[in-house]
């Protein structure tokens, strides 16, 4: 091959990379620019932020709940006398028991959509019904992580407590959940990123999120490349900044553990 053939190919290649950056600048512009599209992924953003964070919150209060029901009558069953008191307690822990096994064993989006269609219908407030239904699919997982966490600390440590003069609500509280807590933090934390990304399906309700927002100026443009690409990469960055922080807050337990 000669200089001058060399050269043809040089300026194809230049006037090719010349010519996708400008579709690249003008799919960019149409997508994001134009009629301020980007104020829509902002919006959804802001949702996708707002649902995670309080369902995240939800699922804690109603796990942390849950966990206790479940883990005192495993513990507690056994020794109790027959009365109202056991009676009340295995039927809360009947209906704990039923609530997870229905959430874990359902779709995520079909659990929103009830909550959209049926049980909130006459509601139009996207945001709190998807809050409510992704806390409420949260829970019963957190359940099962306090309730793992409960059950893996010694017995002596109830014990303890006990010989120490504290009821059992009491050793829990200042004894047991502080050992659990830090036990499962670092998976709470897991389980928010997998909250964060479960939160995409909410556009299946017609909910403002950071994907429906995506699909929005998709369907504005007929462009899929540009907003998808873009919806992918805020995700990304978001699961990487919280996966940073989890990894921070794991290495600084097991500094703790090591003192």
């Amino acid at each position: 091959m000669n200089l001058w053939s060399t050269g043809l190919l040089a300026t194809a290649a230049q006037s090719g990379m010349a010519a996708w950056f400008e579709q690249m600048k003008m799919e960019f512009t149409l997508n994001f620019i134009m009629k301020e599209r980007w104020k829509l992924l902002l919006t959804g953003l802001k949702n996708t932020l707002l649902i995670a964070l309080f369902a995240c919150l939800i699922g804690i209060v109603l796990g942390l709940l849950v966990a206790a029901v479940r883990t005192t009558w495993d513990k507690n069953s056994h020794t109790m006398r027959k009365g109202l008191g056991k009676t009340v307690l295995h039927f809360f822990d009947w209906l704990c028991r039923i609530y997870i096994t229905v959430i874990r064993g359902t779709p995520v989006v079909v659990q929103l959509m009830i909550m959209y269609y049926i049980i909130f219908a006459s509601s139009d407030n996207g945001v709190l019904i998807a809050t409510l239904a992704f806390g409420f699919n949260s829970g019963a997982y957190v359940a099962e992580i306090f309730r793992g966490g409960i059950m893996s600390i010694d017995k002596g440590q109830f014990e303890a407590g006990r010989s120490l003069g504290l009821n059992y609500l009491q050793t829990m509280w200042f004894i047991i959940a502080p050992q659990v807590l830090k036990t499962v933090l670092p998976t709470l934390a897991n389980e928010f990123i997998v909250l964060l990304k479960e939160t995409s399906v909410a556009g299946y309700v017609a909910v403002g999120d950071l994907t429906f927002a995506g699909n929005r100026i998709r369907g504005a443009t007929y462009s899929a490349f540009m907003p998808l690409i873009a919806v992918a990469v805020v995700y990304l960055i978001l699961v990487m900044f919280f996966s940073m922080l989890v990894s921070k807050l794991e290495r600084r337990l097991r500094q703790s553990d090591n003192r």
